[in-house]
């Protein structure tokens, strides 16, 4: 198990730590991806995939979380305005699988 951040003394620590928290960002992707195949399978139009109103709310929401979190909003934003689209896209390609 890596070390807290606060008890890193090394690189190695440090590499060990972000290492395995990038294993779990992915792993908790893969699991907002799978709520994009469900919104995919549920949306009854490919027009409703995309929903800017929804984008925005989701963004904002990051930045809010980021900021409380004491880590910079706007590279939260730039994130999650990536992860989003990323989002959107895999969402249409779903839309059109299912409905192949």
């Amino acid at each position: 198990m890596p070390k807290l951040p606060e008890d890193c003394q090394t690189m190695a620590e440090v590499r060990e730590g972000v290492d395995a928290l990038d294993r779990e960002l992915v792993a908790l992707l893969a699991k907002r991806f799978g709520y994009m195949r469900a919104a995919a399978r549920i949306k009854p139009t490919r027009d409703a995939v995309r929903d800017e109103a929804r984008k925005a709310s989701v963004i904002a929401a990051a930045v809010a979380e980021a900021e409380a979190q004491g880590i910079p909003g706007d590279v939260v934003g730039d994130i999650w305005e990536r992860l989003v689209e990323g989002s959107i896209a895999y969402e249409f390609g779903e839309w059109d699988r299912v409905r192949a």
